[in-house]
């Protein structure tokens, strides 16, 4: 039952969507928290994270296009935000607003759990929002053989020489011992949704296949590495392991791995 005690978390982004808000709201039922979450677009972002201050709104996703734009009226930027100059989660205390990227937080956990020789060859196909935060979670965990392939001259080398690495227009006949597509090459509904992101033989030789798209869980990259026997890393474990890290920013409350697993199945509904 809402109540004056009720605590609000929102989203913010150009193109809503039911995930976030299904994550959430499925958590706080299941763990009796007296929070509800509710998903907004908007056009005049100054004025929205200043609402989320003045209304004592507790938590707020952003998503694009407000990654960036949103940062002039942030009270404190985590070093998260810092690593990639980019947010996604704020946390209101008492009207001091603090911006966290879980994004970051989830992809430098995943490759800390998962990756535990650095020396292994990188690469990173995509220049993108993503990407910055994939490539700067490597660095921060001590990868030093890291190339960046994207077709983009510019945006690639431009990701490279922020993080000391190497830049490839494309991979073609090039190996290394981590694949990351970082692009929406095998999206659900997208133009590439059957295309591999790295060829055959490229995958043949990895030793691990990390792909961020996130739907589907299984995309065509993940679907080989799996068949060659790798080990892989998915998008489906990327956006719940930030979902979770934001739930728990918002809540103080760290659900355990079976109840995320359920409430990340729900939000893909």
């Amino acid at each position: 039952m809402l109540n004056k005690d009720t605590q609000l978390c929102i989203s913010l982004s150009g193109r809503p969507s039911n995930i976030g808000t299904r994550f959430h709201n499925y958590l706080y039922q299941k763990l009796d928290l007296d929070f509800i979450y509710k998903a907004f677009s908007t056009t005049d972002i100054e004025h929205a994270v200043k609402g989320v201050k003045a209304l004592g709104i507790r938590g707020c996703s952003v998503s694009m296009p407000f990654k960036e734009t949103c940062i002039p009226f942030i009270d404190t930027l985590s070093d998260s935000v810092l690593a990639i100059d980019s947010v996604n989660t704020i946390v209101n205390d008492k009207g001091h607003l603090t911006a966290y990227n879980t994004d970051y937080i989830a992809v430098k956990n995943l490759i800390q759990d998962n990756f535990n020789e650095t020396q292994m060859s990188v690469f990173v196909k995509g220049s993108g929002g993503m990407a910055k935060a994939v490539v700067a979670a490597f660095r921060d965990s001590g990868f030093t053989r890291v190339t960046i392939v994207a077709r983009n001259q510019q945006q690639g080398q431009a990701l490279a020489e922020k993080y000391g690495y190497q830049w490839r227009q494309d991979a073609a006949g090039q190996q290394a011992d981590i694949l990351v597509n970082v692009t929406p090459i095998g999206m659900s509904g997208g133009v590439e949704e059957n295309s591999l992101a790295f060829e055959q033989e490229a995958v043949n030789t990895a030793r691990w296949v990390f792909d961020v798209v996130a739907f589907p869980s299984e995309t065509p990259l993940i679907r080989l590495a799996k068949q060659l026997g790798k080990p892989v890393v998915t998008g489906a474990e990327v956006i719940a392991l930030q979902a979770l890290e934001q739930f728990a920013l918002y809540t103080g409350v760290r659900p355990d791995e079976q109840l995320m697993r359920e409430a990340s199945a729900f939000s893909r509904l």
